[in-house]
């Protein structure tokens, strides 16, 4: 062969080989067993014997942030097991978790047709409520498992009201509307802090029935000129009150004043635990969008561990030249401003991909269909036909020692594990429209469901058009929002 048709040869194969140049194929990951039926044991102890604040574990916080955001020296929380909980094994807590997940499902889902079918409002515009706000400020929050607290959530330690309260707050990318319980209560579900007294806030300041943000409520009355708010959750929880605004301060003292917030007087549902909720979607009521963020991310911790990460605003070097982060494209709806959609082109299985139509997760025209990512929603949900061929090719990469048992709630997949210390499964990705991989870790995929070494695949069916990336994928990984140039990242063992 000539030196000039080798020459040839080589370019076409570097042509046809890009994704071996671009993404280095991992065919199997390894789960720890013994690790995560220890942490099942572990979670139900702390449970059942909660700690005060003050009394539980803390870490430093250079172990536990990512290093592009080490130079903020910000306190941070463990997670507080200050709930005692009726579950007396894993598998229970497991059932009540799925169980509060699949309500979750429901309400995305019927959300999202509403949104399609004209039934919400479409014309809200993002706009700036606070002149104080300084939208390059960087603001910080512990992001904390909400495991011990009555709850499958993550929460976050913040301070409400001048002087502030300080609370814990569900954590929600699903969620625009910000809110907490309110003395005095008409109806409140228990909580690990005092209920909050606005007569002692002297920033506490009501909004009036012609504020911007009082008709950027989907459901609101108004009241001797005040605006009242109602948000339900699709699972029969909710909260009904007084919109008002409120200083807002971190853990080390930042300060934002004249944010939106719900005063909820009568307040039901799966809340327990938190004093109410943090909306981070991407609605002009969300707390990123109040404060103008151009991005945030956070770290969903192990929900089964006792230590904590962060959720970060305004870091500019969020997606910025980092090696480790994997970006994807963030996608807007035009029926719906507040769920995060994600361009996804398919996924595979120990370096294959699987045979999914690119159409089944494609976001239509009118809405309908794509990918979300979810802090709130624990397991990955996919449209059938996806989800059918995601488990056939991974059961079909199993190695023959794998014991199938019968499956757990919503998990059709389950194994016997329990004789095993760890055991080599085949890896999972995501494959991104912008042709990025993000390989998943064995631990978010395959989950404990008790503490006798049953383990799960943990994805799971839908019936609806619409597919939810959740926290049990996300978890260990930070995940970036980059809302100014409408990318997500994804950088794996940064928290």
């Amino acid at each position: 062969m000539t030196k000039l048709g080798f020459y040839f040869i080589s370019i076409l194969l570097s042509l046809s080989l890009p994704s071996l140049h671009s993404h280095t194929l991992s065919t199997t990951s390894q789960l720890d067993i013994s690790k995560s039926i220890l942490n099942t044991l572990n979670v139900i102890t702390a449970i059942s014997n909660p700690v005060k604040e003050n009394e539980s574990k803390t870490t430093s916080f250079s172990e536990n942030i990512s290093p592009s955001s080490s130079f903020l020296s910000l306190q941070l929380h463990p997670r507080a097991t200050v709930h005692k909980s009726t579950h007396q094994n894993y598998e229970s807590l497991t059932l009540s978790r799925l169980a509060r997940d699949s309500a979750r499902v429901k309400a995305i889902q019927t959300k999202v047709n509403l949104a399609v079918n004209g039934f919400t409002k479409t014309d809200l515009k993002p706009y700036d409520i606070n002149d104080d706000v300084n939208t390059h400020e960087e603001l910080q929050v512990p992001v904390i498992s909400g495991a011990g607290q009555g709850s499958g959530e993550y929460f976050c330690r913040i301070g409400i009201g001048h002087p502030p309260s300080q609370v814990y707050m569900v954590l929600d990318t699903g969620s625009d509307v910000n809110w907490l319980q309110c003395a005095p209560c008409a109806d409140c579900y228990q909580q690990a802090d005092p209920i909050f007294e606005p007569a002692t806030s002297s920033s506490y300041s009501p909004l009036t029935c012609d504020a911007r943000e009082c008709k950027s409520l989907d459901v609101s009355e108004c009241r001797n000129n005040t605006c009242l708010y109602e948000v339900s959750y699709g699972d029969g929880s909710y909260t009904v009150g007084d919109f008002v605004t409120e200083t807002v301060t971190f853990s080390q003292g930042n300060v934002i004043k004249n944010i939106a917030i719900g005063c909820g007087h009568n307040n039901e549902g799966l809340f327990v635990g938190a004093a109410g909720l943090l909306g981070l979607g991407g609605g002009p009521l969300s707390f990123p969008s109040q404060i103008n963020a151009t991005s945030y991310s956070y770290c969903l911790v192990d929900r089964d561990s006792d230590v904590a990460s962060t959720i970060e605003f305004n870091l500019e070097p969020l997606l910025k030249e980092s090696v480790n982060v994997i970006k994807a494209p963030l996608l807007s709806n035009n029926k719906l401003s507040t769920f995060y959609y994600i361009g996804l082109r398919g996924m595979s299985v120990s370096g294959k991909m699987v045979h999914i139509p690119s159409s089944v997760f494609k976001l239509t025209n009118d809405g309908d269909g794509g990918v979300i990512v979810d802090s709130g929603t624990a397991i990955t949900r996919l449209r059938k036909d996806a989800y059918n061929a995601l488990r056939d090719a991974f059961v079909g990469k199993l190695s023959k020692d794998m014991v199938k048992v019968d499956g757990v709630a919503l998990f059709d997949t389950c194994f016997d594990l329990g004789k095993k210390k760890s055991v080599q499964v085949p890896t999972v990705s995501f494959h991104f429209s912008n042709g990025k991989v993000l390989d998943l870790a064995a631990k978010n995929y395959m989950i404990p469901v008790d503490s006798n070494g049953t383990f799960c695949f943990a994805f799971a069916p839908t019936l609806g058009s619409l597919s939810i990336i959740g926290n049990v994928q996300q978890q260990g990984t930070r995940v970036s929002y980059d809302l100014e140039n409408k990318l997500i990242g994804f950088s794996p063992n940064e928290c």
